[in-house]
């Protein structure tokens, strides 16, 4: 089989051994907040200086000096460069340590960390300083419109139809560091498999839909997806 596109799927695991904590581990993201009360709209207009305050300290451990890509990260920047044709990343992952590597063709659909959107007129603005709920915002001129550029819960990911084009057209489907629990990205490998792509898993332990991929590669991130990226590169 020829393969010519490339998609690719990335979710916390990637960037754990990064230092990113994950949202669903043990010491996980949110271990220290409710769901409902720092990732929700609601919550936003509830308590916006929580809010505001949560993601400062995200943004803060994303800046720090022990976090940087890991050899994953770097694998993928590689096959993006040096891989002949088409390789589309797609993150779950608001941090930009993909961005970071080396990688360029990039969609978050969950939003970006360092970026702040206007409510108003959906400006972003880029921001590596601590945010609070009184900043003005540039383009309207008013306090309290600034909102983390982050795709909360009952929000809709960003990039979706381009993504679902993406998919369809690709030959290879490839998803890393992904729990196979958060819909849609769960439900990419179906659309991969109903266009004759072939699906491989890369992931430190099978994931909730494990047995809709073709191939499956277990291990840490720095480690499988190393390998894996050099085995596609020796083909080409």
């Amino acid at each position: 089989m020829a393969i010519e596109s490339i998609v690719i799927l990335t979710g916390a695991g990637v960037s754990a051994e990064s230092g990113i904590r994950t949202f669903r581990a043990t010491d996980g993201l949110w271990e220290d907040h409710k769901i409902e009360d720092v990732a929700t709209p609601e919550a936003f207009d509830r308590n916006p200086r929580l809010v505001h305050s949560f993601y400062n300290e995200r943004r803060k451990q994303l800046l720090s000096a022990e976090v940087r890509p890991n050899p994953a990260h770097h694998a993928l920047a590689k096959l993006e460069k040096e891989f002949p044709g088409k390789v589309l990343l797609i993150t779950q992952n608001i941090d930009n340590l993909h961005e970071r590597a080396g990688s360029n063709n990039l969609i978050h659909m969950h939003g970006e960390l360092l970026n702040l959107r206007c409510r108003e007129s959906g400006v972003i603005y880029r921001v590596e300083e601590e945010t609070q709920p009184e900043d003005l915002c540039q383009c309207c001129g008013s306090s309290g419109n600034l909102r983390p550029d982050i795709v909360w819960f009952g929000e809709l990911p960003m990039s979706m139809e381009r993504i679902y084009t993406e998919l369809e057209q690709c030959d290879l489907f490839i998803s890393i560091g992904t729990s196979g629990n958060v819909y849609p990205a769960a439900g990419f490998v179906e659309i991969a498999n109903d266009t004759g792509a072939l699906t491989v898993e890369l992931n430190l332990e099978p994931s909730k839909v494990k047995s809709a991929f073709h191939q499956g590669f277990y291990g840490p991130a720095s480690e499988v997806v190393t390998e894996f990226v050099a085995d596609i590169l020796k083909q080409v």
